[in-house]
């Protein structure tokens, strides 16, 4: 889950920023790679690894499965990502879908899998690439960040590290660099980016994109799915990073992290597929979109923050409409006596509820999906 907020007590509202870039009448593309693919010569498990990747390089009308080799580990070998290419009998657009940039976001992965294991690139005109082990080793601890041995263990959030760089400081922002340059913006004309709520957090159904951007909005529209959160967010998150290139993106969330919620991803494989018959990748009917469902739109979030420890109780549920003033939550200390009560600042939907049953004082513990009308500069909230 992306998100930011300031906080202000015991709560505070996410700003909504203006826009990194616009994909679509003010961006100016960065030139693509134009090495083509390139091979490592090495075959792992009958895969072969790229150092770049060029989808028209490869034999239509097929799946690929490869490995890119990213950056090095502390052992001098290499984290690799595995890459899905399938390629259309016919040309056309090109779609990437993207999973694994937090290592605890599993609903994100099988959603991924789920399209690629539904396409037949015979029928198909143009290309779906998809990369579902981004951040490998925080993968590995099924954690939300990196572990960097630098200096102790760091934990890096590599959703704040796109578009990255190659020579960066850590080596998290040259994995990002390496994937950015070499395999996802080279490889896009749309971009996809799927997401969960972090360990501990669970969250609805939604997507996060600029509904101002024509390409963006025509894609959210063909989700059904409940919210959708009208807000760049901020820099250093890798679909802005791509609409910075000049690539439409947005990030979908599925719920919450560790786990496989088989309904909600249906809802979002249903839409991912809407998308790539929206651009004339495949033939067939649409699904259910936004026009099927009741669709609550809001360009902010406003979090409660616990003020106290113990334990939790929420009065509302995901979806809620709640009002200002309205009660959210109480809390309990070991004696069962109430120490802390939360109430919404603002008129909106419940988004997210800690699924941690206890908190200390600053976790987050609710947000409430809102529409502010004078929008601000985006700022970091506690995670």
């Amino acid at each position: 889950m992306i998100a930011s907020a300031t906080a202000v007590g015991t709560s505070a509202d996410l700003a909504l920023g203006a826009s990194p870039a616009s994909a679509q009448g003010g961006a100016t593309p960065l030139p693509a790679s134009s090495a083509g693919t390139a091979y490592t010569g090495d075959v792992i498990d009958g895969k072969r690894v790229v150092t770049a990747l060029d989808v028209n390089d490869l034999e239509p009308g097929r799946k690929h499965l490869l490995y890119f080799r990213g950056v090095a580990t502390p052992a001098g070998q290499h984290w690799h990502v595995s890459v899905t290419v399938a390629r259309g009998a016919r040309p056309g657009k090109r779609v990437i879908l993207v999973s694994g940039v937090h290592g605890d976001e599993m609903s994100s992965v099988h959603a991924v899998q789920t399209v690629m294991n539904q396409l037949d690139p015979a029928a198909m005109s143009g290309t779906v690439m998809a990369v579902t082990d981004v951040s490998r080793p925080a993968l590995e601890s099924m954690q939300r960040r990196w572990p960097s041995s630098g200096r102790g263990i760091d934990l890096i959030d590599m959703n704040r590290e796109w578009p990255g760089n190659e020579n960066g400081l850590t080596a998290a922002s040259r994995h990002a660099g390496l994937l950015f340059n070499r395999l996802l913006r080279p490889n896009a004309d749309y971009a996809i980016d799927f997401h969960t709520g972090t360990t501990g957090f669970q969250v609805t159904a939604f997507n996060i994109g600029e509904m101002g951007v024509p390409a963006v909005r025509e894609m959210l529209e063909l989700y059904p799915v409940g919210q959708v959160y009208d807000n760049p967010v901020y820099t250093g998150v890798l679909h802005n990073a791509l609409m910075e290139a000049g690539i439409p993106s947005f990030t979908p969330e599925i719920g919450a992290a560790r786990v496989l919620d088989p309904e909600m991803i249906a809802l979002f494989v249903e839409g991912t597929m809407n998308v790539l018959k929206h651009h004339g990748i495949l033939a067939g009917p649409m699904g259910r979109t936004a026009k099927d469902v009741r669709v609550y739109i809001g360009n902010s979030a406003f979090p409660i923050l616990a003020t106290a420890g113990g334990l939790v109780e929420f009065l509302v549920k995901l979806n809620e409409r709640v009002e200002v003033g309205q009660k959210v939550a109480i809390q309990r200390n070991s004696f069962g006596e109430v120490v802390a009560e939360y109430a919404s600042g603002v008129a909106g939907e419940i988004t997210g509820l800690r699924s941690d049953a206890m908190s200390e004082p600053g976790n987050p513990l609710a947000f409430i999906l809102f529409n502010r009308p004078e929008p601000k500069e985006p700022a970091v909230y506690p995670e």
